[in-house]
């Protein structure tokens, strides 16, 4: 029942962050949304910080790293190359059609370490997976991905519809592939 509650809270900001068109939304238009009170959402929420936290991980892991869709054909480093190009491609295309939640991910996660490592352990897991590295830490995986931040952090979105963009990052690929 807390897990739905939870659940509810989360979509429910989420709609309203959308419908808003920015994180503008308050714990008490969610609250009213729901039925509840301010004081119910403090119950699964520490603050709203923890809220727009949970809100932009749920949006990552459904509208990025769930819609990649994992190849097993190659060697480790073809699907490697393979993932992370569909997770960067992943990752332009939602900045491109999701601007509001991109943003909302920006100011909630990018810009905080913990709360960002933590939304990109499915993609450091999705790694060592892939390269056979069963390290508990994900180290390798999450410097491999760091590499990538060209293609990843929204510091850089600007230049992901720039020409060019395919290239950029096959070039940076050549630069490791050989180091994994």
């Amino acid at each position: 029942m807390a897990r739905n509650t939870r659940d509810n809270i989360i979509a429910t900001a989420e709609m309203l962050i959308t419908q808003a068109g920015n994180g503008g939304v308050t714990l008490n238009q969610i609250a009213a949304q729901l039925g509840m009170t301010h004081a119910a959402i403090y119950k699964h929420f520490r603050n709203k910080q923890a809220l727009w936290e949970a809100v932009a991980a749920t949006w990552f892991k459904r509208d990025i790293i769930d819609k990649i869709q994992r190849t097993t054909a190659g060697t480790p480093a073809e699907q490697l190359h393979a993932w992370l190009w569909a997770f960067v491609t992943a990752k332009k295309g939602t900045y491109n059609t999701n601007p509001q939640l991109f943003m909302l991910n920006t100011q909630y996660i990018d810009n905080q370490p913990l709360a960002l490592r933590a939304v990109l352990m499915d993609a450091y897991r999705v790694i060592d997976t892939i390269m056979n590295y069963h390290d508990e830490n994900y180290a390798r995986a999450e410097l491999i991905l760091s590499t990538f931040a060209t293609f990843t952090l929204p510091n850089f979105k600007a230049t992901w519809n720039a020409p060019g963009y395919q290239a950029r990052f096959e070039r940076l690929w050549r630069l490791i592939e050989k180091g994994l």
